[in-house]
């Protein structure tokens, strides 16, 4: 299936040719306008995270407006917590940071301030051996921790893992952006996101409270994802598409620059000293203090 959207996505582009067919009545431009159809292709096959990726796209201006057009930002917005990383050991941001060069989704509000975090060697790799096999990865299986003490409100446990295919593409058979994810009240405005989590490994439910720290879950790959990771962002309300995303102050953390990122992800970053900070972003090497950096 994955061949067939791959596929179809690149035709689509022929619909380009078509564009003449506003000006002249030749057959030829109608017919290479049609093209366009294999769009259909895509969207069919992801119907259930296209659906979800409009509803986002609807939510903006009603986020805007519930907001009087004055979103949380680093400067206006003061934290209720400060939390932990929701991990031991030593990972790496590979999206998101605290301003737009770095966000996760700048436009997507609910995640401005996501972060994504995975396991990278020395030489700057993810997973070794064979990158269609999600064992393979570093990160796939570790243990997810609860950043700060609060109440789960929400825990699903019900959506398989997506294939990983080594190059950069997802799994267009995949149910919902999040995949597994649980979502926790840790202050009256302040609900953290947990995302990507591997199948039946949720151990907490909704009504539970939890302590910073307390193990709660495992990496995995369900959802919208190229490869196992955790997606963590702080947003403002319960609802993952109309809330907007919080900027994440950490406490008791470490961050230096991750060794051979630029073989993981081209893009650049910017420089961060080896220091004890409260935010983060991409190309860094973090962790809780109570684990060795």
């Amino acid at each position: 299936m994955n061949r067939i959207v791959s596929i179809s996505g690149k035709l689509k582009y022929i619909g380009l040719l078509g564009l003449p067919m506003f000006f002249s009545d030749a057959p030829i431009w109608k017919y290479l306008w049609l093209f366009w159809l294999f769009a259909f292709v895509e969207i069919f096959a992801s119907f259930s995270i296209f659906v979800q990726s409009l509803q986002q796209l609807i939510a903006i201006p009603y986020i805007y407006l519930s907001h009087g057009f004055r979103l949380p930002d680093q400067n206006n917005y003061q934290p209720a917590i400060r939390y932990s990383l929701p991990f031991s050991g030593e990972w790496t941001v590979v999206n998101g940071g605290p301003d737009k060069e770095t966000s996760h989704s700048w436009s997507i509000l609910a995640q401005r301030y996501a972060y994504d975090f995975l396991i990278l060697d020395d030489n700057g790799q993810s997973c070794s051996g064979d990158k269609t096999l999600l064992p393979n990865y570093y990160c796939y299986g570790k243990e997810v921790l609860a950043p700060a003490d609060g109440v789960v409100v929400e825990a699903i446990d019900k959506y398989p893992d997506s294939r990983t295919y080594g190059n950069g593409s997802v799994d267009h058979a995949a149910k919902d952006i999040r995949g597994n994810y649980i979502v926790i009240r840790h202050a009256a405005k302040e609900y953290s996101l947990l995302a990507h989590l591997l199948p039946h490994s949720i151990k907490v439910q909704a009504g539970r409270q939890v302590k910073r720290g307390e193990p709660i879950a495992q990496c995995g790959n369900s959802g919208n994802t190229t490869e196992p990771h955790i997606h963590f962002q702080i947003q403002d309300g319960q609802s993952f598409l109309a809330s907007a995303g919080l900027p994440i102050s950490f406490a008791g953390i470490k961050t230096k620059p991750a060794e051979n990122y630029a073989k993981f992800d081209p893009r650049p970053t910017s420089e961060q000293k080896e220091m004890d900070t409260s935010t983060i972003q991409r190309g860094s090497c973090v962790g809780n203090i109570e684990s060795s950096m």
